[in-house]
């Protein structure tokens, strides 16, 4: 075998490696394609589950506030009115320093 022949098998060897080593390069860019299609997907159907939960969200705050009786419209004039008064006696205490 004379050197042109052993250079010629090198370089086929070596060629015929890079040809293996893109066939594996192409299954794994293959596969990590697939993976990230399936995570898009999933965070896609995530967002619409959480739009969807917030309009739910919001509309159960608008129905309580709807919700309101007039004893809790009372209840809360009376913590009001109470906090005033309890405003008014800090004021009064601190104008007599």
């Amino acid at each position: 075998m004379t050197a042109d022949d052993k250079t010629i098998a090198l370089f086929t060897t070596r060629v015929r490696q890079l040809l293996i080593q893109y066939e594996q390069l192409k299954e794994e860019n293959k596969r990590l394609r697939e993976e990230l299609e399936k995570r898009n997907d999933a965070i896609s159907d995530m967002e619409s589950k959480l739009s969807s939960t917030q309009d739910d969200y919001h509309s159960l705050m608008t129905a309580k506030m709807l919700e309101i009786t007039e004893g809790d419209m009372e209840a809360a004039k009376a913590r009001l009115n109470k906090l005033i008064r309890s405003v008014n006696k800090c004021i009064t205490l601190l104008s007599e320093q």
